[in-house]
């Protein structure tokens, strides 16, 4: 069997996932960027040697093992370095509602006028300004979770969110039709605070609108099954932020083979 850049990847993942580790922590250990650990996993990235011979420290493999045509994963697999098993650290997301809130309002000052977006365009511009932001900064922009649904991804605790605002006044709901079918509007009723919404934020959201806000939501719909979150989370399941490094054109928002946002 010939040992290819792709088999070491596949190799790479089975060990990460072994030790039960998020393509997060595993690339803070090495001190890799994700999106490059991605690639190496993909088999899309030479390994240089210093970090092959890191990856061994850290996953616990020799060289010569991991190279052999004979891999074994249950033979290969030792206890890592303390060095390195002490750095492990959880990279889950931490829901920021007033943020996500700001974020509504923005979206909604510059949308909401269009008779296309309801509740369904709403969370996919909200699904896209996430996702985007993730795979282009590493970074989470609200950390909301997005659960793997026919309709498409749809948010947690959104809906919350938006039943807030309304009893606070900062939005205002209305049921109508759009094309002969039921719709739930939203409509703002204040401006969004933007001191907390960096511009790196700001901007990624914008490209979201510029290309989407048009859209009706069957197209919307339609486009996010096609995302690889999407496509590989199972039904009902919370889909995993970094399965956007794994994103080919027209989705990937960022240029891995410099490591720059296009």
């Amino acid at each position: 069997m010939e040992v290819t850049q792709k088999t070491i990847g596949e190799r790479i993942v089975q060990l990460r996932k072994k030790k039960g580790w998020s393509q997060s922590e595993l690339s803070t250990l090495l001190g890799l960027s994700r999106s490059s650990l991605a690639q190496i996993e993909l088999g899309n990235r030479h390994i240089e040697l210093f970090e092959f011979q890191r990856m061994g420290n850290v996953l616990g493999f020799s060289l010569d093992d991991m190279l052999s045509a004979t891999y074994n994963e249950s033979e290969l697999l030792h206890e890592p370095i303390a060095e390195y098993k002490a750095k492990a650290r959880n990279s889950i997301a931490l829901f920021q509602p007033e943020k996500c809130k700001n974020i509504l309002l923005y979206i909604l000052e510059r949308c909401a006028g269009k008779p296309n977006v309801g509740e369904a365009v709403l969370y996919k511009l909200m699904y896209f300004s996430d996702f985007n932001y993730y795979e282009k900064f590493e970074e989470h922009l609200t950390g909301m979770n997005y659960r793997k649904l026919p309709s498409g991804p749809v948010p947690q605790f959104l809906d919350d969110v938006l039943n807030r605002m309304v009893a606070d006044e900062q939005i205002y709901r209305i049921k109508t039709t759009f094309q002969h079918l039921p719709q739930t509007r939203f409509l703002p009723l204040t401006k969004p605070d933007l001191t907390n919404i960096k511009a790196s934020e700001k901007d990624v959201i914008d490209r979201v609108i510029d290309q989407m806000s048009d859209w009706s939501s069957s197209t919307l719909t339609n486009y996010s099954h096609k995302d690889m979150p999407w496509l590989a989370s199972k039904d009902g399941e919370l889909m995993n932020y970094e399965l956007v490094f794994y994103r080919e054109a027209p989705f990937s928002v960022r240029n891995y083979d410099e490591g720059e946002t296009e």
